[in-house]
């Protein structure tokens, strides 16, 4: 019972990182990449779509994107959905692809990506903290069933410390590693 409980609670803690690692892939770095615009929403026959199940995503340059949507009449839709996303870039159209062109990254705007990472990393913290407050009540609670000593849940609870540090630390690697991509020039 003991051993489910930490498990479930260090796979929801992995998942935290999953979840951060996702979010971090669409702030944008100082290279181009197909993850800025894969989870951008596409109105397409009156439901929102992924832009990356309506079109191929590629990087020719270091600093540019092509579009080429799988039925060119989705072309303004998708334009449409590029110009109303939070990421600032005029798309330009040649009938048959969309190109984004990313301009350099100015300094100020490189420190307010770094807050951002700087918030979604806390945001993660939070999240494991709660996964582990969650999983203490867990222990608590087997214990006051009798299905577990108070050594046991002692001992569990500090198992459980041990894999909120490391997931811990795993979160922040993975915040620094954006950071730095974010300021290379």
């Amino acid at each position: 019972m003991i051993k489910e409980t930490l498990k479930d609670a260090e796979a929801r803690m992995k998942g935290a990182i999953q979840s951060l690692e996702l979010d971090l892939s669409g702030i944008r770095t100082g290279r181009a990449s197909s993850a800025l615009v894969d989870r951008i929403q596409v109105e397409y026959y009156g439901a929102p779509t992924p832009l990356l199940q309506l079109a191929t995503i590629s990087v020719p340059e270091p600093r540019s994107l092509m579009i080429k949507p799988f039925d060119p009449s989705t072309m303004r839709e998708i334009e449409r959905a590029i110009q109303a996303s939070d990421l600032g870039i005029t798309p330009s159209n040649d009938g048959k692809a969309i190109r984004l062109n990313l301009p350099p990254l100015t300094e100020d705007r490189r420190k307010d990506l770094v807050k951002v990472v700087k918030n979604r990393v806390e945001e993660a913290r939070v999240a494991i903290r709660n996964v582990r407050r969650d999983a203490m009540k867990d222990l608590k609670e087997i214990e006051n069933e009798k299905l577990a000593s108070e050594d046991e849940r002692k001992s569990a609870e500090a198992e459980l410390q041990k894999i909120t540090d490391k997931i811990g630390e795993e979160i922040d690697a993975v915040g620094e590693k954006k950071q730095d991509e974010i300021m290379e020039v």
